[in-house]
């Protein structure tokens, strides 16, 4: 029978199981979600006269995690909306509704004997062939199946997710011996599909791989931080970004995991484990003093760091008390920062006789180690342990990618002269003329495997745009942007000027691209693997013309944008934007006229212009405009001005989506445009949407006019902005900006109803926006902006 998920249940409603929930909610899945019923009333209860017969008690703790989901930040929900599919329930009156589930993830307190219990009434419960998974990360998953059916055996495996799970890609997938293949494989499949997770495969061990590697790391800093006498601050100035792993670096991290869950998942190996290892995993004292103070980090407001004002303090662990947060500063990271490429700019800094290299060394070289030497007992190949590390705690570089970057050879005699245990399979590899654990071989990267060199599997749909300039090359290219053979007649425009902001190179790349592709392919994607897809136009260019009175050559810039934006508008065959992450002010005017959009569901979305003092430029007025009527219902009498306030707020606040699904709710997104949940298959699924478009007999869309508010209209629009200054939540400038964006919007001065063209909207925003950059109080927000990274209130 083929596999697939239509209903889930997650038992235990904490915030790890309410965040499941409503990350199966945001890919579309309805979820029961379960809990214990409350054996005592509160005395408020008891002053309703309430009882614990009651529904609303029964399901107290779903009710309150499902509310909560509504107020968490960063938010578990890709939007509001998605609430609808959790249904709250208990495990003594709704344990029978497991039955229409397919999928059971059982998510509660972390002891065996409790889990045992459950699994019993789970598997009186389940419908035959249903998947039932724990999110244990400390016990044996084996241990929990001990006793069940043989379908429950054969239908249940670990299913390790990271908090948060809408967040953080890593799902590690943990079969028992009596799994069966089947399972694990549709498990891989779901996983990387529709929940957009990457997956590996682990061993039932403690911890598994990710929380096994990364508390080690951990507490070796920690340790070392204590011997070399750093301070916690100067230990995160190194840890972070200058050796490819997050902002966040070690202490900061701890602050956000919580300093009791990290307690208790290093117990959880060190109560497993023996010997030296074990010692690793030993709490310092004054981590359990922590513990007992409250000082939990994040959670609790004060842990490594105290925020006192805008100053950020630092804990001193042998005085328990709060100092200046210090920072390193050495040689070695300075070349480091001048190096070009990871691997220069790691030699830069691990071999370096300074504090800083001294310090990385030291907290590497054991980490690199004791991965190597777990090979085998977490994990069956190195990809998974770098993979695990990459998607579960977001290195930039697994540990066996790092080695190769800090030079295999070089690194161990390091080690051995520094005493640090080698593992026997790394010196047979060196011995046997292996000097990487990874190579290229044309497109295919090889990993090393027991002796031998295998080929990395690769899911078809995940494309490197790296890989592919190298194997097929490029079409053409110039600063700001290239063009990209994707194969099946399908091309791609890649950004890449910094930031991939938009000037004049990638306007002009843009008008190539489609000539290109009108000649020679069914359609483009517009998409880039960069940090972002696009932060807006080019603002340094824009105000340096401005300053020098230039207004020439930024209206023609203008024009050519706006221009450009109409090419791809009306261009004869399909083109898809492929947006994600920051996609603000010109990158969403980029998106809003193509045939189709397939964004990453972590796309923030917006016109932002009004934080620099302008509107948008680009078309970007218009286009909203254009799409919020669309989405009104064919053939049906509608309130145009309700059409016109709507889009006007939504501008002039600079709403930016938190999800391609709140892009969506803001006709960012329409119903023809698709979501992908797995980031790394955008660019495949954008190229299948080019395909569909074009074998369905694409053909440009017709042109038509625009029915507009006119002058009441703009009156109308006028009169809010006006509200909002008089009441203090916007300044005169705001207020000029305002004007002239309703102007825009409103379609000038034409009566209600009017139809306009499309080039009539353009020329009015064009007009408007060149005004603005002429505004020396527009042009001291674009210098906030490019100065401070944030916007200025003038």
């Amino acid at each position: 029978m083929k596999q697939s998920i239509k209903k889930a249940a997650v038992i235990g409603s904490g915030v790890m199981g309410s965040g499941i929930a409503a990350h199966l909610a945001n890919v579309g899945i309805p979820t029961i979600l379960l809990d214990i019923v409350p054996n005592k009333l509160t005395s408020e209860e008891e002053q309703k006269g309430l009882t614990l017969s009651d529904k609303a008690i029964r399901n107290k703790f779903t009710n309150t995690a499902v509310q909560k989901l509504l107020k968490q930040k960063p938010a578990p929900l890709t939007s509001k909306s998605n609430l609808a599919l959790i249904e709250a329930g208990n495990l003594e009156d709704d344990i029978a509704k497991i039955a229409d589930c397919d999928w059971v993830i059982e998510v509660i307190v972390e002891n065996l004997e409790i889990k045992k219990q459950l699994f019993e009434k789970v598997d009186a419960h389940r419908k035959p062939g249903s998947i039932i998974s724990s999110n244990t990360s400390g016990i044996s998953i084996e241990a929990m199946a001990e006793g069940r059916s043989e379908d429950f055996k054969k239908n249940f495996l670990g299913t390790h997710f990271f908090n948060p799970p809408r967040y953080l890609k890593l799902l590690e997938v943990i079969p028992t011996k009596d799994t069966s293949h089947e399972v694990v494989s549709f498990i891989k499949t779901f996983g990387e599909d529709v929940l957009g997770k990457g997956i590996v495969l682990a061993k039932d061990t403690p911890n598994f791989i990710a929380n096994r590697i990364g508390t080690y790391g951990l507490l070796v800093t920690v340790n070392e931080m204590l011997e070399g006498g750093y301070s916690v601050g100067e230990v995160d100035s190194v840890t972070g970004p200058a050796i490819g792993r997050p902002k966040s670096a070690t202490f900061r991290t701890l602050d956000v995991v919580g300093l009791d869950t990290f307690i208790h998942v290093a117990n959880n190996v060190y109560e497993k484990v023996e010997g030296k290892e074990q010692e690793v995993f030993r709490i310092p004292d004054f981590m359990n003093k922590m513990k007992e103070k409250g000082w939990l980090g994040s959670k609790s407001g004060q842990g490594f760091f105290l925020k006192k004002g805008k100053e950020i303090l630092e804990l001193n662990p042998e005085t328990l008390e709060y100092d200046a947060r210090k920072k390193l500063k050495t040689p070695a990271l300075e070349m480091s920062k001048q190096a070009k490429g990871y691997s220069n700019k790691m030699k830069a800094l691990v071999y370096a006789d300074d504090r800083a290299g001294n310090l990385i060394w030291s907290i590497l070289a054991p980490v690199l180690s004791y991965s190597a030497e777990l090979l085998g007992e977490i994990a069956d190949d190195i990809v998974a342990i770098d993979q695990a590390m990459k998607w579960g705690f977001g290195w930039d570089h697994g540990p066996f990618e790092t080695w190769d970057a800090i030079g295999l050879e070089e690194s161990v005699l390091k080690m051995k002269e520094d005493g640090i245990a080698v593992p026997k399979w790394v010196d047979e590899m060196l011995a046997n003329g292996h000097r990487s654990f990874y190579q290229k071989d044309g497109g295919t990267t090889l990993f090393y495997d027991n002796g031998t060199y295998k080929a990395l599997e690769v899911n078809p749909k995940v494309v490197h745009l790296k890989t592919l300039k190298e194997t097929k090359g490029v079409i053409k290219k110039n600063s700001g942007a290239s063009l990209i053979d994707l194969g099946d007649d399908v091309a791609l425009l890649e950004f890449q000027s910094p930031n991939n902001a938009i000037g004049l190179d990638i306007i002009q790349m843009v008008n190539y691209a489609l000539e290109e592709v009108d000649k020679n392919y069914k359609g483009l994607v517009v998409g880039n693997q960069g940090k972002n897809f696009c932060v807006g136009a080019n603002l340094a260019m824009i105000l340096m013309e401005a300053q020098d009175d230039n207004y020439f050559e930024i209206e023609m810039v203008v024009k050519h944008f706006q221009q450009a934006m109409m090419n791809i508008k009306y261009s004869s065959k399909p083109v898809v934007a492929a947006p994600f992450g920051m996609t603000l002010g010109g990158g969403t005017e980029i998106c809003l006229p193509t045939s189709q959009l397939q964004a990453s569901s972590e796309t923030y979305m917006g016109l932002v212009e009004v934080g620099v003092g302008l509107i948008p430029g680009g078309g970007g007025n218009k286009e909203l405009y254009m799409k919020h009527l669309s989405s009104m219902p064919q053939g049906l009498e509608f309130d145009l001005q309700k059409v016109a306030n709507k889009v006007f707020e939504q501008i002039a606040t600079a709403k930016v989506s938190t999800s391609a699904a709140e892009a969506r709710d803001l006709h960012l997104l329409n119903n023809k445009d698709q979501i992908s949940f797995n980031g790394d298959h955008l660019i495949h699924d954008a190229k299948q949407a080019v395909t569909s478009l074009y074998d369905a007999g694409y053909t440009a869309p017709v042109r038509r006019k625009v029915p507009v508010v006119g002058e009441t209209g703009y009156a109308t629009l006028m009169l809010g902005a006006h509200n909002m200054q008089y009441s203090g939540f916007i300044s005169e400038h705001d207020l000029k900006i305002a004007k002239k964006l309703a102007y825009v919007i409103a379609g000038g001065n034409v009566p209600f109803g009017t139809e306009v063209d499309e080039q009539y909207l353009l020329d009015l925003e064009r007009e408007a926006f060149l005004s603005l950059v002429g505004e020396a109080k527009s042009q001291q927000r674009m210098q906030h902006m490019l100065v401070k990274g944030k916007p200025l209130r003038n």
